[in-house]
């Protein structure tokens, strides 16, 4: 990032983050979210998903320099520093995340249309097993997958939800997607795949009346699904910046070594 960069603060309401903008606010010349270069946003990562998302909402859609102010802090940077934060910021490396695009269509017949930046989810909603046909470009891979459900999720989201479910962990900038079952029950002993990111997935929900779905895009739910199609959205592209020597690709990949 360049310097003389108009900066906007953006914080969580949480004690923790209202308490660490304190020292902050009067540390650097602040402008409004609209007038700004980039945004620093302070918080945890549940928080940084929550601007990513409102930027893409209102269709407006600047680097982000997150803070950690919350608990892993896996998108964010480290909260104390030595230089002044408008030089961290335009000392900071881009890191480009490509969101996911959901279309879900209601057994009513609604259409609903969400960005997911770590994952998109099919979870059952009931007792009953969720029984789900898996395409790939049109093409049926998989007449009936039963389970819990199904995910697919983006190299930035492959450390989050896909992991805890047994998905591989996928380098930034490999060009590939997981898709990861949540606990099949048919075919039991199926890990999942990995497909480059130009594929277009979609799940057919099998007796939806019966075996109710959702389908959530990172924090975007939609209930009682039929069908959800799945793609890359590059136009929607996102820059996250780090600090020097730990940026999100180190970090997704010292993940594989966790023990």
């Amino acid at each position: 990032m360049g310097k003389d960069l108009k900066l906007a603060l953006v914080v969580s309401d949480t004690a923790k983050a209202q308490e660490g903008a304190e020292a902050l606010r009067s540390a650097h010349d602040w402008v409004r979210t609209d007038k700004a270069d980039a945004l620093v946003v302070l918080g945890g990562d549940g928080f940084m998903l929550h601007v990513l998302h409102r930027m893409l909402d209102v269709g407006r859609v600047v680097p982000v320099y997150g803070v950690n102010l919350g608990t892993v802090g896996f998108l964010m940077n480290r909260h104390r520093g030595s230089r002044p934060i408008a030089e961290r910021v335009a000392r900071a490396r881009e890191v480009a995340v490509v969101p996911l695009e959901m279309r879900a269509r209601t057994i009513g017949g609604k259409e609903h249309k969400y960005y997911a930046i770590n994952e998109v989810s099919l979870l059952r909603e009931t007792r009953q097993t969720a029984k789900l046909e898996v395409k790939v470009n049109g093409k049926v891979r998989m007449a009936e997958l039963a389970g819990d459900g199904v995910l697919v999720a983006t190299p930035a989201g492959s450390t989050a939800y896909n992991l805890s479910a047994n998905g591989p962990i996928l380098p930034l900038g490999c060009g590939m997607l997981a898709l990861t079952p949540l606990s099949p029950f048919r075919p039991r002993r199926w890990k999942g795949a990995i497909l480059p990111d130009s594929a277009e997935v979609c799940f057919c929900v099998r007796e939806p009346d019966k075996r109710p779905v959702a389908a959530v895009a990172d924090q975007k739910e939609v209930r009682n699904v039929a069908e959800v199609l799945i793609s890359v959205a590059r136009e929607h592209q996102l820059t996250l910046l780090f600090d020097p020597g730990k940026s999100l690709e180190e970090r997704i990949f010292a993940e594989q070594f966790q023990v």
